[in-house]
């Protein structure tokens, strides 16, 4: 195994910072910093359009991502804005599906992308690591859906 690079060491850094994988040990960290990659997006940039085949999600690190979908009438409607830490992309990710809204980067950002075929990887390589990561995930995706349905219930009202 070769030594660790500085780019995975930034890797691991930008991942424990981001606040999602609590769960994770230090040697968790290194060993899944070989599965992500860096990417800078220009302001204004789609990361990815409603629609797109799903091959890879994202952890913002530093800039804002403008979560859109188009409407019936065919306005564009932004359902958030995102900021550094948060997790996106990854239903398509985890369950196979089409990209279920486009994102665009609302000002430069920096990303940590983990690819559908790295996490692949990782699953068959270091299956312990995976599931913490996609156990994360998880309880991410299952944070906003509830804060979710509070919102339609919220409206109902």
């Amino acid at each position: 195994m070769s030594e660790p690079t500085f780019l995975n060491n930034e890797i691991r850094d930008w991942l424990m910072d981001c606040g999602l994988f609590d769960q994770l040990q230090l040697a968790d960290f290194a060993a899944a910093s070989g599965y992500f990659s860096i990417s800078t997006v220009a302001e204004g940039e789609a990361i990815f359009r409603e629609g797109d085949a799903g091959s890879f999600m994202c952890i913002l690190h530093t800039g804002q991502v403008a979560v859109q979908k188009t409407g019936p009438d065919g306005q564009v409607i932004t359902m958030a804005t995102l900021r550094s830490g948060r997790a996106f992309g990854e239903m398509a990710v985890l369950d196979g599906e089409r990209r279920s809204a486009t994102c665009i980067a609302a000002s430069n950002c920096q990303l940590l992308n983990l690819g559908k075929d790295s996490l692949e990887k990782m699953l068959n390589d270091a299956p312990k690591i995976a599931a913490k990561i996609i156990r994360a995930l998880a309880v991410s995706l299952s944070k906003r859906l509830r804060m979710a349905d509070g919102q339609l219930a919220a409206q109902q009202v």
